[in-house]
Order: C-alpha cells, then sequence, then structure tokens
C-alpha cells in the first residue's frame, strides 16, 4: 500500500510539472479554469485552486497544495497583506481568526515538514501567476500570519527535505524579493492593459504583444505607485518616445511632440507614427476613477516642457 507521505510527495510534484506545462503553452498567467480543473492523479481529479486562500485537495492527506492571494481591485486594498517584512520573507495571512482552523493548522505542519507549496498570485480578477516552490518558514500568531519565502525551481526542488544552511536560505530571500517585484510589475501591466481594453492611448493599435503599460510617473517616484491612474497603455514606438520625451502628455490629455521631431524630416514611421499624432487627444478607460490623474500628468508634462 502507497503511504500518504509518498502520495502527497509524487501530488506535489506533478502539480509542479503541471504548472510548467501550463505556464509553457498558455503563458505566466493562468485562468482560474484552468487551475480549478488541475490534472488527474492515478485517476484522481486534483484541483490546484479553491474559493478559500488556502487549498487542500481532497487527495492530500492532511497539508495543503497551494496558497492564493486575491486580485487587487482599483482603488481598494487586497484582503490580506502579501508584503514583504523586514527580513525579506512574505507575510501570508492567517485562515480567519482562528490559529488552530484545520487549513491553519496544515501550513503549520508543512512548516515543519519543509513541504514545498504552491503560490498563487491574483493578477486581475479570474487570473492568477503561479510561483512555485515556496515554503512555509515562520508562524506568527499574535500577528496571524505565516513567513513565507520563494525558492529557485530547480535549486529549491532539489533541496527539499534536506537540512536547513545558510546558502540556501540566503538564495531563497533573494529570489523572494525578486519575484514579488516581478509579481507586481505584472499586476500593474495586466491591471492597465485591461483599463484601455488593449489598445495604446496614442494611436489605437490593438496587438498585445505590441502593447507596454506605461509609468506616468515611474517607480522610484514618490507618487509613482503601481497604480492604472499612474499608467498608459502604449505601443512599443510611443512608450519609448513617452519614455524619451520626445513626446507628451498635457493634464487635458491632449497629446504634444517635441518641435525638433516636428521639424524633421524622415520617412512614413516618422510621419505617421509621431508629427501627425501632435494635438490628438488620449484614448481614455471608460470607468472615470481608471483614468489618467490630470496632476501626476503634469507633473510628466513639466519634465517633457523641460527636456525639449
Amino acid at each position: 500500500m502507497v503511504s500518504s507521505e509518498t502520495i502527497d510527495r509524487e501530488v506535489r510534484l506533478r502539480a509542479f510539472d503541471f504548472l510548467s506545462e501550463q505556464t509553457s503553452i498558455h503563458g505566466e498567467v493562468l485562468p482560474w479554469g484552468i487551475l480549478s480543473k488541475g490534472f488527474l492523479h492515478d485517476g484522481t481529479r486534483v484541483p490546484l485552486i479553491g474559493p478559500q486562500g488556502i487549498f487542500k485537495p481532497a487527495i492530500l492527506p492532511r497539508m495543503p497544495l497551494s496558497i492564493a492571494t486575491a486580485p487587487v481591485r482599483e482603488g481598494e486594498q487586497r484582503p490580506y497583506d502579501d508584503g514583504l517584512d523586514d527580513q525579506g520573507l512574505l507575510n501570508y495571512r492567517y485562515r480567519g481568526t482562528d490559529a488552530q482552523h484545520r487549513d491553519n493548522v496544515g501550513l503549520r505542519l508543512a512548516m515543519q515538514r519543509r513541504v514545498p507549496l504552491i503560490y498563487l498570485f491574483g493578477v486581475v480578477t479570474g487570473e492568477y501567476m503561479p510561483v512555485w516552490p515556496v515554503f512555509i518558514v515562520g508562524d506568527d500568531p499574535p500577528a496571524l500570519t505565516f513567513k513565507v519565502t520563494i525558492d529557485d525551481q530547480q535549486l529549491g526542488l532539489a533541496s527539499t527535505m534536506t537540512p536547513r544552511d545558510e546558502v540556501a536560505e540566503a538564495r531563497r530571500n533573494y529570489v523572494t524579493v525578486l519575484t514579488l517585484r516581478r509579481l507586481h510589475q505584472r499586476t500593474f501591466s495586466e491591471r492597465v492593459l485591461r483599463a484601455y481594453r488593449e489598445t495604446c492611448a496614442i494611436c489605437r493599435l490593438h496587438h498585445r504583444e505590441l502593447l507596454d503599460a506605461a509609468h506616468i510617473l515611474p517607480d522610484g517616484h514618490p507618487r509613482g505607485e503601481p497604480v492604472v491612474p499612474n499608467g498608459l497603455a502604449l505601443c512599443k514606438l510611443h512608450h519609448a518616445a513617452f519614455d524619451a520625451h520626445i513626446l507628451g502628455v498635457r493634464p487635458d490629455y491632449v497629446i504634444e511632440v517635441r518641435r525638433d521631431i516636428l521639424d524633421e524630416s524622415d520617412g512614413p514611421m516618422l510621419r505617421h507614427g509621431l508629427q501627425e499624432i501632435v494635438h490628438n487627444v488620449l484614448y481614455l478607460p471608460r470607468e472615470h476613477h481608471l483614468r489618467p490623474r490630470p496632476e501626476l500628468l503634469a507633473e510628466r508634462y513639466a519634465a517633457f516642457r523641460k527636456a525639449g
């Protein structure tokens, strides 16, 4: 008879292989449908996500397979804080307020046994970025929070169930910081492109693979938050021109182009792509609360004028 430990390990490894297969086909963001359908293991359906953040499929005896963070809604905070603490670890909230809830007990057991899990980061409604392997490495009952670290997909699984060492812990802290930065950047991008209906705000190009989410005020700016009103959906050409202060956008959403570019004579790309967009008005999201904030555009436009 196969032991519960063997089943647990087989299911986790198969889940990681399944995610590798699906992300290679669909990209790094997967829809709820794929995750909830999951895969078959010896004839048993194994979903990877459920209605609650901490999820254990029926096939696993005691420990959860995944933890999920709900997608953010513009203007609202996530239900749970997934930020980093001062040690570079991810905070993940308990299920409810009872430390002895079976889901919390299951994660505590996963911590004790150093079992790898999947972290499903909500990007937008119905879509998640899966990250694996992740490990529960701390428990803070007063704060109702677990501490989570993310590891390299190859090295992390190879070191599972081995004694702790400082090199592995340092690697996981580094991978955690980089991964969370990438998750938040991708979330910003997806929300901006959705708000603009996958259309360049300047030329109305619809090819998603040629579109970027551009910050109005950059990441390092005190007000450069990764929120849709601080973003524009732009094609590659207009994103580069916006960043280089070749074009600017006034607070009233009117586009301007630098004078030397207007006076230049080159070819059809310059003429149609830049010179003919001057004084056009941005294509905007339908929802008013998602449109660029005029005060952010005003500050960026001042930088454009100064550069010109």
